[in-house]
């Protein structure tokens, strides 16, 4: 049975932490699909199309993994591409309690859902989208934080766009 992993999320923009998490779901499961959020309750600095283009290049590389932008509830996008599985990524304690009560909503939705939850490698445990943005914002050093080619996408943005 081909088993596919939905690993949601805003990656605004994705970081050196979500592309490990990918890493190792593909030694689980035969497929990732990465699903971008449209997320404009959380205002995000980046527009839902860069930040797919961004997990784009990102993962360009890594065979078995799809990447979609999507607007509706997980669990539907999660049906919608035959997966019971959602992936996601625990990097403190802290993210484990919202973590915990969020897989439980998605099982109370679909019952056949399952969420595993993935730790980063400790070198990318302090990483986080919002973090970035925030060194970003005040011109910060990012290259340790994210993916090469998201890097550059971002500083080529920085300099035509970006505040």
């Amino acid at each position: 049975m081909h088993k596919i992993a939905l690993y949601p999320g805003t990656f605004d923009p994705i970081t050196n932490g979500h592309f490990d998490i990918i890493e190792r779901a593909l030694n689980l499961f035969d497929e990732v699909v990465v699903a971008v959020a449209d997320s404009s309750d959380k205002h995000p600095r980046f527009t839902l199309d860069e930040r797919v283009k961004m997990v784009e290049l990102a993962v360009k590389e890594l065979d078995r993994v799809r990447v979609v932008g999507f607007d509706n509830l997980t669990v539907e996008l999660a049906k919608s591409i035959n997966s019971t599985v959602l992936i996601r990524g625990l990097r403190a304690v802290s993210d484990f309690e919202f973590e915990l009560q969020l897989g439980y909503l998605n099982n109370s939705l679909d019952p056949e859902i399952e969420t595993v939850y993935l730790m980063p490698k400790l070198k990318h445990a302090f990483i986080s989208s919002s973090i970035v943005r925030n060194l970003l914002k005040f011109n910060g050093k990012t290259e340790h934080l994210l993916p090469p080619s998201v890097q550059n996408v971002i500083w080529s943005m920085k300099s035509c766009t970006l505040p």
